[in-house]
């Protein structure tokens, strides 16, 4: 059994899980994109009966997806972090959003859908210039 950590941008919410850590999957939608302010969203599926908020306030929006299904995002109520989400669609699972994790490398993204709604700057050229830390 694994154990995993992790917490918000400003630290007020922190979680605890204990269990396999399941697949991590990217999503493309425009949901996704507008919930994390990003090209895609990253999450890992738990066992929602093996995560636990250790620390702060968690608030919830839900909507109706394009999918049809109905899901519920959690985010710290302090910086506005997205925690993870949930819907009825598939109970008893949660998936946690891939930047809370203190240990990041325990997420290994195995696949991505709806890549429809992609957009078309979402990868990163290799011949991309890089830098390690600021371009200072």
């Amino acid at each position: 059994m694994a154990r995993a950590t992790g917490h918000c941008l400003c630290g007020a919410v922190r979680w605890e899980y204990d269990g396999e850590i399941g697949a991590a999957t990217i999503c493309h939608c425009e949901d996704c994109r507008r919930m994390g302010g990003s090209a895609f969203n990253v999450s890992a599926r738990m066992q929602a009966d093996r995560f636990r908020i250790v620390q702060g306030t968690l608030g919830s929006f839900t909507k109706r997806a394009e999918s049809g299904n109905e899901i519920t995002r959690h985010f710290c109520t302090d910086c506005g972090s997205p925690i993870h989400g949930d819907s009825p669609s598939r109970p008893g699972r949660i998936f946690v959003r891939g930047g809370t994790f203190d240990d990041p490398d325990l997420v290994r993204p195995s696949d991505q859908f709806w890549t429809v709604s992609a957009v078309d700057w979402a990868h990163i050229p290799p011949d991309l210039p890089a830098f390690e830390k600021d371009r200072t």
